[in-house]
Protein backbone atom coordinates (compact mmCIF):
# COMPACT_ATOMS: atom_id res chain seq x y z
CA UNK A 1 0.00 0.00 0.00
CA UNK A 2 1.33 3.49 -1.34
CA UNK A 3 1.51 6.29 0.92
CA UNK A 4 3.06 9.20 2.06
CA UNK A 5 5.46 9.02 5.14
CA UNK A 6 5.78 11.21 7.75
CA UNK A 7 9.12 12.41 8.48
CA UNK A 8 9.94 12.55 12.04
CA UNK A 9 9.42 15.66 14.27
CA UNK A 10 10.65 15.61 17.52
CA UNK A 11 8.19 17.28 19.65
CA UNK A 12 5.08 18.21 17.35
CA UNK A 13 1.85 15.96 17.79
CA UNK A 14 -0.16 17.74 14.61
CA UNK A 15 -2.72 14.15 13.90
CA UNK A 16 -3.68 11.82 16.47
CA UNK A 17 -5.70 9.11 14.76
CA UNK A 18 -7.65 7.07 17.46
CA UNK A 19 -9.09 4.06 15.70
CA UNK A 20 -12.49 2.63 17.46
CA UNK A 21 -11.98 6.21 19.43
CA UNK A 22 -16.09 6.44 20.25
CA UNK A 23 -16.11 2.85 21.64
CA UNK A 24 -15.91 2.20 25.57
CA UNK A 25 -12.06 2.75 25.84
CA UNK A 26 -11.18 4.59 22.90
CA UNK A 27 -13.85 7.09 24.33
CA UNK A 28 -11.81 7.44 27.04
CA UNK A 29 -8.33 7.46 25.28
CA UNK A 30 -9.62 10.23 22.99
CA UNK A 31 -11.48 12.55 25.41
CA UNK A 32 -8.09 12.85 27.57
CA UNK A 33 -5.27 13.43 24.46
CA UNK A 34 -8.04 15.99 23.06
CA UNK A 35 -7.35 17.97 26.17
CA UNK A 36 -3.61 17.24 25.88
CA UNK A 37 -3.77 17.92 22.13
CA UNK A 38 -6.14 20.72 21.32
CA UNK A 39 -7.53 20.22 17.49
CA UNK A 40 -4.77 16.89 16.83
CA UNK A 41 -7.09 14.68 17.82
CA UNK A 42 -9.44 12.55 15.11
CA UNK A 43 -11.45 10.01 16.37
CA UNK A 44 -11.86 7.23 13.07
CA UNK A 45 -14.79 4.42 12.60
CA UNK A 46 -17.61 3.23 10.45
CA UNK A 47 -20.16 5.16 12.63
CA UNK A 48 -19.73 8.84 11.72
CA UNK A 49 -22.55 10.01 13.98
CA UNK A 50 -20.96 8.42 17.33
CA UNK A 51 -17.77 9.97 15.86
CA UNK A 52 -19.09 12.94 16.18
CA UNK A 53 -19.83 12.56 20.08
CA UNK A 54 -16.46 12.57 21.08
CA UNK A 55 -15.88 15.96 22.24
CA UNK A 56 -12.88 18.39 21.43
CA UNK A 57 -11.94 15.68 18.46
CA UNK A 58 -12.42 15.78 14.20
CA UNK A 59 -14.44 12.46 13.35
CA UNK A 60 -13.98 10.57 10.35
CA UNK A 61 -15.62 7.73 8.62
CA UNK A 62 -13.37 5.06 7.95
CA UNK A 63 -14.11 1.50 7.10
CA UNK A 64 -10.92 -0.50 7.74
CA UNK A 65 -11.61 -3.40 5.49
CA UNK A 66 -11.48 -0.63 2.46
CA UNK A 67 -7.51 0.22 1.32
CA UNK A 68 -8.42 3.23 0.26
CA UNK A 69 -10.23 4.59 3.57
CA UNK A 70 -7.07 3.19 5.61
CA UNK A 71 -4.91 5.03 3.79
CA UNK A 72 -6.63 7.76 4.21
CA UNK A 73 -6.62 7.54 7.94
CA UNK A 74 -2.82 6.91 8.26
CA UNK A 75 -1.55 9.31 5.87
CA UNK A 76 -0.25 12.24 7.68
CA UNK A 77 -0.36 11.20 11.12
CA UNK A 78 2.16 11.59 13.73
CA UNK A 79 0.13 8.50 15.87
CA UNK A 80 -2.69 6.32 15.64
CA UNK A 81 -4.01 4.40 18.55
CA UNK A 82 -5.92 0.89 17.72
CA UNK A 83 -8.87 0.32 19.94
CA UNK A 84 -10.59 -1.96 18.22
CA UNK A 85 -9.29 -5.96 17.08
CA UNK A 86 -9.99 -5.23 13.04
CA UNK A 87 -7.05 -6.23 10.43
CA UNK A 88 -4.81 -4.97 13.50
CA UNK A 89 -1.44 -5.91 11.54
CA UNK A 90 -2.59 -4.75 8.37
CA UNK A 91 -3.05 -1.48 9.80
CA UNK A 92 -0.19 -1.29 11.74
CA UNK A 93 2.21 -2.43 8.80
CA UNK A 94 -0.21 0.70 7.50
CA UNK A 95 1.64 2.65 9.95
CA UNK A 96 5.08 1.56 10.47
CA UNK A 97 5.30 1.91 6.22
CA UNK A 98 4.67 5.80 7.02
CA UNK A 99 7.09 6.65 10.10
CA UNK A 100 3.89 6.82 11.56
CA UNK A 101 3.66 5.68 15.41
CA UNK A 102 1.60 2.52 16.01
CA UNK A 103 -0.10 1.91 19.73
CA UNK A 104 -2.38 -1.61 20.61
CA UNK A 105 -4.42 -2.44 22.79
CA UNK A 106 -5.27 -5.72 22.31
CA UNK A 107 -5.05 -8.33 24.27
CA UNK A 108 -4.66 -11.35 22.23
CA UNK A 109 -1.72 -12.82 21.80
CA UNK A 110 -1.13 -14.30 18.50
CA UNK A 111 -2.14 -10.86 17.43
CA UNK A 112 0.67 -8.63 19.08
CA UNK A 113 3.54 -11.88 18.08
CA UNK A 114 2.46 -11.00 14.77
CA UNK A 115 2.88 -7.27 15.10
CA UNK A 116 5.72 -7.89 16.87
CA UNK A 117 7.27 -9.16 13.35
CA UNK A 118 7.11 -5.49 11.64
CA UNK A 119 9.88 -4.21 15.09
CA UNK A 120 12.54 -4.15 11.46
CA UNK A 121 10.37 -2.05 9.41
CA UNK A 122 9.32 -0.09 12.48
CA UNK A 123 13.50 0.55 13.19
CA UNK A 124 13.75 1.28 9.24
CA UNK A 125 10.99 4.12 9.03
CA UNK A 126 11.91 5.43 12.67
CA UNK A 127 8.29 4.86 13.89
CA UNK A 128 7.97 3.47 17.52
CA UNK A 129 5.08 0.67 18.32
CA UNK A 130 3.96 0.12 21.74
CA UNK A 131 1.88 -3.07 22.66
CA UNK A 132 0.07 -4.08 25.48
CA UNK A 133 -1.03 -0.53 26.73
CA UNK A 134 -4.31 -0.73 28.75
CA UNK A 135 -4.81 -2.24 32.06
CA UNK A 136 -4.95 -5.97 31.41
CA UNK A 137 -2.47 -6.58 29.11
CA UNK A 138 -0.51 -3.16 29.97
CA UNK A 139 -0.63 -1.85 33.65
CA UNK A 140 -0.56 -5.90 34.52
CA UNK A 141 2.86 -5.51 32.96
CA UNK A 142 4.53 -2.96 34.79
CA UNK A 143 3.00 -4.71 38.35
CA UNK A 144 4.59 -8.00 37.02
CA UNK A 145 8.17 -6.44 36.47
CA UNK A 146 8.34 -4.81 39.37
CA UNK A 147 7.66 -7.45 41.40
CA UNK A 148 10.24 -9.59 39.68
CA UNK A 149 12.42 -6.88 39.92
CA UNK A 150 11.78 -6.48 43.85
CA UNK A 151 11.49 -10.36 44.74
CA UNK A 152 14.21 -11.73 42.34
CA UNK A 153 11.27 -14.50 41.69
CA UNK A 154 11.09 -16.78 38.35
CA UNK A 155 7.50 -16.84 38.40
CA UNK A 156 5.00 -14.66 38.47
CA UNK A 157 1.21 -14.35 38.91
CA UNK A 158 -0.92 -12.03 37.74
CA UNK A 159 -4.95 -11.48 38.99
CA UNK A 160 -7.47 -9.75 37.17
CA UNK A 161 -10.62 -8.35 39.08
CA UNK A 162 -13.35 -6.64 36.90
CA UNK A 163 -16.60 -5.11 37.68
CA UNK A 164 -19.57 -6.77 36.33
CA UNK A 165 -21.35 -4.02 36.14
CA UNK A 166 -19.13 -1.87 34.04
CA UNK A 167 -20.12 -1.75 30.53
CA UNK A 168 -18.26 -2.88 27.88
CA UNK A 169 -18.14 -2.53 24.09
CA UNK A 170 -19.00 -5.12 21.96
CA UNK A 171 -15.59 -5.84 20.75
CA UNK A 172 -14.54 -6.12 24.80
CA UNK A 173 -17.32 -8.26 25.44
CA UNK A 174 -16.21 -10.88 22.02
CA UNK A 175 -12.48 -11.00 23.33
CA UNK A 176 -13.99 -12.01 26.37
CA UNK A 177 -16.27 -14.73 25.18
CA UNK A 178 -13.62 -16.41 23.27
CA UNK A 179 -11.36 -16.37 26.70
CA UNK A 180 -14.63 -18.20 28.45
CA UNK A 181 -14.38 -20.90 25.65
CA UNK A 182 -10.40 -21.34 26.71
CA UNK A 183 -10.55 -20.88 30.62
CA UNK A 184 -7.94 -23.02 32.76
CA UNK A 185 -7.61 -24.18 35.94
CA UNK A 186 -9.05 -22.11 39.14
CA UNK A 187 -6.28 -20.44 41.88
CA UNK A 188 -6.47 -17.89 44.71
CA UNK A 189 -5.09 -14.39 44.40
CA UNK A 190 -4.81 -11.73 47.03
CA UNK A 191 -6.49 -7.82 45.66
CA UNK A 192 -6.53 -5.03 47.63
CA UNK A 193 -9.25 -3.65 49.55
CA UNK A 194 -12.50 -4.03 49.59
CA UNK A 195 -11.88 -7.78 47.86
CA UNK A 196 -9.38 -9.56 49.79
CA UNK A 197 -8.77 -13.10 48.59
CA UNK A 198 -10.52 -14.53 45.41
CA UNK A 199 -10.53 -17.48 43.40
CA UNK A 200 -9.44 -16.44 39.65
CA UNK A 201 -9.67 -18.71 36.63
CA UNK A 202 -6.65 -18.95 34.07
CA UNK A 203 -7.86 -16.50 30.91
CA UNK A 204 -5.75 -16.03 27.83
CA UNK A 205 -4.50 -12.43 28.20
CA UNK A 206 -1.41 -12.01 26.33
CA UNK A 207 0.71 -10.60 29.48
CA UNK A 208 1.60 -14.25 30.76
CA UNK A 209 3.23 -15.16 27.31
CA UNK A 210 5.05 -11.72 26.78
CA UNK A 211 6.36 -12.10 29.68
CA UNK A 212 8.06 -15.30 30.07
CA UNK A 213 11.78 -14.91 29.99
CA UNK A 214 11.83 -11.34 30.61
CA UNK A 215 13.09 -9.75 33.77
CA UNK A 216 14.27 -13.34 35.38
CA UNK A 217 10.70 -14.65 34.76
CA UNK A 218 10.91 -18.14 33.67
CA UNK A 219 6.61 -18.90 34.05
CA UNK A 220 3.90 -16.06 33.89
CA UNK A 221 0.25 -16.60 34.96
CA UNK A 222 -2.81 -14.55 34.24
CA UNK A 223 -6.53 -15.29 36.45
CA UNK A 224 -9.67 -13.64 36.27
CA UNK A 225 -12.37 -13.03 37.91
CA UNK A 226 -15.20 -10.85 38.64
CA UNK A 227 -16.50 -8.68 41.09
CA UNK A 228 -19.31 -10.39 41.61
CA UNK A 229 -18.41 -13.90 43.85
CA UNK A 230 -21.58 -15.60 42.18
CA UNK A 231 -20.89 -14.69 38.92
CA UNK A 232 -16.92 -15.87 39.28
CA UNK A 233 -18.33 -19.17 40.91
CA UNK A 234 -20.46 -19.55 37.25
CA UNK A 235 -17.38 -19.26 35.34
CA UNK A 236 -15.47 -22.63 37.28
CA UNK A 237 -19.03 -24.33 36.99
CA UNK A 238 -19.18 -23.81 33.34
CA UNK A 239 -15.20 -24.74 32.97
CA UNK A 240 -16.18 -28.27 35.19
CA UNK A 241 -18.94 -29.04 32.99
CA UNK A 242 -17.91 -28.15 29.50
CA UNK A 243 -20.51 -25.66 28.90
CA UNK A 244 -18.10 -22.74 28.14
CA UNK A 245 -17.31 -25.05 24.83
CA UNK A 246 -21.24 -24.31 24.19
CA UNK A 247 -19.91 -20.37 23.05
CA UNK A 248 -18.47 -21.54 20.12
CA UNK A 249 -21.84 -22.06 18.70
CA UNK A 250 -22.98 -18.95 16.44
CA UNK A 251 -26.84 -18.93 18.51
CA UNK A 252 -25.12 -19.15 21.94
CA UNK A 253 -22.37 -16.67 21.36
CA UNK A 254 -24.97 -14.85 20.15
CA UNK A 255 -27.27 -14.69 22.94
CA UNK A 256 -24.86 -14.30 25.39
CA UNK A 257 -23.13 -11.16 23.44
CA UNK A 258 -26.77 -9.56 23.67
CA UNK A 259 -27.09 -10.65 27.49
CA UNK A 260 -24.10 -9.40 28.61
CA UNK A 261 -24.60 -5.81 26.60
CA UNK A 262 -28.27 -5.77 28.47
CA UNK A 263 -27.31 -6.92 32.21
CA UNK A 264 -25.23 -5.32 34.92
CA UNK A 265 -24.65 -7.15 37.61
CA UNK A 266 -22.24 -5.74 40.24
CA UNK A 267 -20.01 -2.34 40.48
CA UNK A 268 -17.59 -0.48 38.19
CA UNK A 269 -14.69 -1.87 40.71
CA UNK A 270 -11.57 -3.55 39.02
CA UNK A 271 -8.32 -4.30 40.53
CA UNK A 272 -5.27 -6.09 39.05
CA UNK A 273 -2.64 -7.85 41.30
CA UNK A 274 0.89 -9.47 40.59
CA UNK A 275 3.10 -11.29 42.92
CA UNK A 276 6.62 -12.77 43.08
CA UNK A 277 7.75 -15.16 45.94
CA UNK A 278 6.56 -12.98 48.86
CA UNK A 279 5.88 -9.73 46.99
CA UNK A 280 2.97 -8.27 45.98
CA UNK A 281 1.77 -4.96 44.36
CA UNK A 282 -1.75 -3.80 43.09
CA UNK A 283 -3.67 -1.20 41.19
CA UNK A 284 -7.49 -0.59 41.38
CA UNK A 285 -9.85 1.78 41.42
CA UNK A 286 -13.26 2.06 38.88
CA UNK A 287 -13.63 1.91 35.21
CA UNK A 288 -11.73 0.34 33.47
CA UNK A 289 -12.48 1.43 30.95
CA UNK A 290 -10.69 4.94 31.80
CA UNK A 291 -8.05 3.11 33.31
CA UNK A 292 -7.13 1.77 30.15
CA UNK A 293 -7.98 4.85 28.14
CA UNK A 294 -5.71 6.58 30.13
CA UNK A 295 -2.95 4.27 30.65
CA UNK A 296 -2.67 4.34 26.35
CA UNK A 297 -3.33 8.47 26.16
CA UNK A 298 -0.36 8.97 28.84
CA UNK A 299 1.83 6.62 26.73
CA UNK A 300 1.23 8.79 23.68
CA UNK A 301 2.41 11.97 25.38
CA UNK A 302 5.60 10.49 25.71
CA UNK A 303 6.08 9.18 22.26
CA UNK A 304 8.87 11.57 21.44
CA UNK A 305 11.52 10.19 24.07
CA UNK A 306 10.99 6.73 23.29
CA UNK A 307 13.17 4.38 20.58
CA UNK A 308 12.18 2.82 17.71
CA UNK A 309 11.00 -0.45 16.97
CA UNK A 310 8.27 -2.77 18.48
CA UNK A 311 8.17 -3.12 22.10
CA UNK A 312 5.36 -3.69 24.95
CA UNK A 313 4.80 -1.15 27.58
CA UNK A 314 7.22 -2.14 30.08
CA UNK A 315 9.95 -2.35 27.76
CA UNK A 316 9.42 1.53 27.42
CA UNK A 317 8.58 2.86 30.37
CA UNK A 318 9.66 2.57 34.23
CA UNK A 319 6.85 0.94 36.36
CA UNK A 320 6.91 2.70 39.64
CA UNK A 321 7.67 6.45 37.81
CA UNK A 322 4.66 5.42 34.88
CA UNK A 323 2.27 3.88 37.78
CA UNK A 324 2.42 6.35 40.21
CA UNK A 325 1.38 9.19 37.25
CA UNK A 326 -1.63 7.15 36.04
CA UNK A 327 -2.72 6.56 40.21
CA UNK A 328 -2.47 10.55 40.30
CA UNK A 329 -6.08 10.48 38.19
CA UNK A 330 -7.69 8.58 40.70
CA UNK A 331 -6.47 5.21 41.20
CA UNK A 332 -5.25 3.49 43.59
CA UNK A 333 -1.79 1.97 43.38
CA UNK A 334 0.32 -0.41 45.59
CA UNK A 335 3.67 -0.73 45.24
CA UNK A 336 3.84 -3.60 47.08
CA UNK A 337 5.35 -5.00 50.68
CA UNK A 338 6.92 -8.51 51.02
CA UNK A 339 4.87 -11.07 53.27
CA UNK A 340 5.89 -13.08 56.08
CA UNK A 341 5.10 -15.86 54.07
CA UNK A 342 4.17 -16.64 50.27
CA UNK A 343 0.30 -16.46 48.95
CA UNK A 344 -1.01 -20.48 47.99
CA UNK A 345 -2.04 -20.82 44.82
CA UNK A 346 -3.32 -24.06 44.26
CA UNK A 347 -5.25 -24.98 41.42
CA UNK A 348 -8.72 -26.03 43.12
Amino acid sequence: MAGHRRPPRAGLMDRIVVLGGYGAVGREAATALAEWFPGAVVVAGRDLAKARTVPGAVPLQVDLRDDADLERAVDGADTVLMCVEQDNVRVAEACLERGVHYLDLSASHELLAAIEQLNGLAVQRSATAVLSVGLAPGVTNLLARHCAEQAGGTEVRIGVLLGAGERYGPASIEWTLDGFAAIGPSSRMRFPPPYGTRTVHRFPFSDQYTLAGAYGIDRATTGLCLDSRALTALLAAARRTGATRLLRRPRVRAAALAALMRVHVGSEGFAVTATAGTFTASFSGHRQRRATGLTAALLIRRLDALPAGVRHIDQVVEPVEFLSELSKHGFDLDLGTADDEPAHYDAE
